[in-house]
């Protein structure tokens, strides 16, 4: 019980923290917290919630999770436990895998398709209802391994932004645990009763190889070089773009060099 406070404590500090820097949260907000689920989404639900009590301005929360449409899946679990930790829920269930079975193309990554797909179920859901911002579970893990994927495989400097405007030009994205990393919500999970669960998706054994490679290469330099982690997710935040090809030449073919 010990360790469980200070671990709660620790993670809620770091998303106070993200919050006050990116002004994440403002007077009279609606926010809306996408509940897969999952260890993070758990844990981003459960540390707003108790901060909202303390909070110095007032704002709503309502957790939603999305309903994938998979057989194996069920929301009862999640809504159980909701209802009994005071947490306002609710269940969208869009017709997801017909939409997945109708469009997807096997030779593309199956989780990055579903999560965009997600993505627009909670965009319409938030302008549907009134929301003003979206918040998601990613952790500072996901921000250093996007990170990484883009400059290995698309060749761009770029990842998850704390806070991002939508190109609708109407939502809200924030991701108040960019301060948190894996490990530590790992542990949170361990030491909580929170109804973990996947999504039942037939097709969750074929991995992201390329965000599995980038996320096993972050792990093992991370033991070998303990605080690693850390320093690429400062790094996001201190660029130097005198050091960085940003004039680009009249003919921009000279950038390209042959390994």
């Amino acid at each position: 019980m010990k360790e469980l406070k200070k671990l709660e404590h620790y993670i809620a500090r770091r998303v106070g923290r993200a919050i006050h820097e990116y002004g994440m949260i403002e007077e009279n907000d609606r926010v809306l917290v996408a509940l897969s689920g999952g260890k993070d989404s758990w844990a981003l639900l459960h540390v707003l919630h108790h901060l909202r009590k303390k909070a110095p301005v007032p704002f709503e929360l309502t957790a939603i999770t999305v309903h994938p449409g998979f057989d194996q899946f069920s929301t009862h679990r999640i809504e159980d436990f909701c209802r009994e930790a005071g947490y306002a829920h609710f269940v969208e269930r869009p017709n997801m895998r017909e939409i997945l079975e109708d469009l997807y193309n096997p030779e593309d990554v199956y989780c990055p398709f579903c999560a965009r797909l997600r993505r627009g179920v909670l965009y319409t859901v938030a302008r549907r209802e009134g929301f003003t911002k979206i918040a998601l579970g990613h952790h500072a893990d996901d921000l250093i391994e996007t990170l990484l994927m883009a400059e290995f495989f698309t060749g761009e400097i770029k990842s998850m932004p704390p806070l991002l405007k939508a190109d609708d030009g109407v939502n809200v994205v924030i991701r108040p645990l960019c301060y948190v990393f894996e490990r530590e919500l790992t542990r949170f999970a361990e030491l909580t009763d929170f109804p973990i669960l996947d999504c039942a998706c037939p097709m969750s054994g074929r991995l992201d190889l390329q965000r599995h490679r980038v996320k096993r290469l972050l792990n093992d330099l991370e033991a070998e070089h303990p605080g690693i982690k850390a320093n690429l997710l400062s790094c996001l935040g201190r660029v130097r773009t005198k050091h960085l090809l940003l004039e680009r030449p009249e003919n921009p073919k000279k950038l390209l060099v042959k390994a």
